[in-house]
């Protein structure tokens, strides 16, 4: 009689055996930066902050002590600053460079991921510029975007982000950076791309944390159906062919069968990211006692790379880091 219980006898049997294992080294952690000199707890996700550029020094020296090998830059751009081209993006004194040189000058060894997205800058609130479209409606404009999108990949890319990450899901735009960036002779500077991004309604508490909601609209026409998952191989195919170095599925927790299939598709390196609304589920069902915080998100977590990711970006890294260390 076959007996499989006896692979899961001891607690040192099961750690032989374990097919998936979680490291520090796995793990991404997204920061919040404003032109603020305080740091801010953001309302939308509990226990993650919005730092000012020196909180967000010293709190990426903390993760890094614990053994996250990178953060992800996102601003709160000043209101005042946004407008429809979203020209800010690309300003080598703004506050993504400054906080990218920052960060390097104290961390060296530390990797640094940017966003390359229009929707913090732009008054519209979109990933890309808003116009009229080819065919008379109006629309994100995809080629006037993607001009804009190597602008910003430049900028980061002297202020010395080590990847870029476009995260805006215009057609042909990781050729297009990857070419800019080459041109500028920053080839040694990656490219993450959001090969599968979905129009979820997962990021409402990330928008919160930005105030980077769509003024008009909803983003369907450029970020991917939820229903569609061959859909995402396309995409990631497509990236990779263009020259992307590794590729990103977005969200994680609901789309764990296309981080499988981006997987089996590539041999590139695949990212997943837990976004705000999984971390804000988590969080709030262990805040009413409904769930055990800590036993919950490193499942989630092991899920996620079980299905196939190599990387995890996630608002709980640090913590998790934490956790792991107490079961060494």
């Amino acid at each position: 009689m076959q007996r499989p219980r006896r692979n899961r006898r001891t607690a040192a049997i099961r750690g032989m055996i374990r097919e998936t294992v979680l490291t520090p080294s796995d793990l991404v952690l997204p920061m919040f930066v404003h032109e603020e000199p305080e740091d801010v707890e953001i309302a939308s996700m509990p226990g993650v902050t919005r730092w000012s550029v020196d909180g967000l020094v010293a709190a990426a020296g903390e993760a890094r002590a614990l053994g996250v090998p990178a953060v992800v830059v996102f601003p709160k751009i000043a209101e005042n600053l946004k407008t429809p081209d979203a020209a800010e993006c690309a300003n080598d004194d703004g506050l993504v460079p400054r906080a990218v040189r920052a960060i390097k000058s104290a961390h060296p060894e530390l990797c640094v991921i940017t966003d390359v997205a229009l929707d913090p800058y732009n008054s519209d609130g979109h990933d890309g510029v808003v116009g009229t479209g080819p065919d008379g409606r109006t629309d994100v404009l995809n080629d006037a975007t993607v001009e804009i999108l190597c602008r910003q990949a430049r900028c980061h890319a002297r202020a010395g982000a080590d990847i870029v990450a476009p995260s805006d899901m215009m057609d042909g735009r990781v050729a297009a950076i990857r070419s800019a960036l080459d041109a500028e002779g920053h080839t040694h500077v990656s490219i993450l791309s959001y090969a599968a991004k979905y129009a979820s309604a997962f990021y409402g508490p990330f928008r919160g944390a930005l105030d980077s909601a769509p003024k008009a609209g909803d983003k369907a026409t450029y970020q991917m159906d939820p229903a569609n998952a061959r859909e995402a191989v396309r995409e990631c195919l497509l990236d990779a062919a263009e020259g992307a170095d590794m590729l990103m599925v977005k969200p994680a927790g609901m789309y764990l069968d296309v981080i499988g299939r981006a997987r089996a598709a590539t041999t590139l390196p695949v990212a997943a990211y837990q976004v705000s609304g999984e971390y804000l589920m988590m969080k709030s069902a262990a805040a009413g006692g409904w769930l055990d915080e800590r036993r919950c998100v490193m499942e989630s977590l092991i899920a996620i790379k079980r299905a196939g990711s190599d990387m995890i970006l996630t608002y709980y890294a640090a913590q998790a880091a934490r956790w792991l260390a107490e079961e060494s």
